[in-house]
């Protein structure tokens, strides 16, 4: 099933989410997991939490493979590590155990916030603890774009938006779009759903 997308202004992107309880039904979650991917790859997303289906669960998914080949801020390519290979994962129940490293400047885009992308800077490495999508309890490291990944859907568990991290004089350059998101006013590829206008 592929859900419509929850857009900026909704309150369930600001709410901390929940953990998935260890009596959630495994068919259940492996449905909603597998929901979660057909949802972000349909809006050719990298990352999908799930309150930006509406469901504030402490769940996201991620692909960064898309994100191997990109530009740094400015406009250069993105030199990797070759060890650093593309990551496909379900996060469940993730806490951020550190976030270490240089911060580096990368431009932001959100599929709850269609057209507006801005430089956010995150830590090079980080240590996640989590559970696989089999509930086995985890933790790794991870750097690079699979780790800027993970730090932009883990905050959509914790009720940030990447809008939340960039500066207060960006903030009013960028008020206008998000005012028009709110309303609907957006011109997205896949399904969205915009608070009090129901789903379209």
């Amino acid at each position: 099933m592929i859900y419509p997308i929850v857009a900026f202004g909704d309150p369930v992107l600001k709410a901390h989410a929940k953990d998935i309880p260890a009596t959630m039904p495994a068919d259940e979650l492996q449905q909603l997991i597998a929901d979660m991917y057909d949802t972000m790859y349909h809006a050719s997303g990298v990352g999908l939490a799930a309150p930006q289906i509406g469901k504030s669960v402490r769940l996201f998914v991620i692909d960064s493979t898309p994100m191997m080949d990109d530009e740094d801020e400015d406009g250069e390519k993105v030199e990797l590590d070759p060890t650093e290979a593309p990551v496909k994962r379900a996060f469940i129940n993730p806490v951020m155990v550190s976030e270490t490293g240089e911060e580096w400047g990368f431009e932001e885009g959100c599929l709850s916030i269609p057209g507006v992308r801005e430089m956010v800077y995150r830590h090079e490495t980080i240590v996640i603890r989590y559970e696989d999508e089999n509930r086995v309890q985890r933790e790794d490291t991870f750097s690079g774009m699979t780790a800027r990944v993970i730090q932009h859907e883990y905050d959509h568990l914790e009720g940030v938006l990447f809008t939340d991290l960039i500066s207060g004089f960006k903030k009013q350059l960028i008020k206008g779009k998000l005012t028009r998101i709110t309303k609907g006013d957006v011109n997205a590829d896949y399904r969205m759903r915009f608070v009090g206008q129901g789903r379209r």
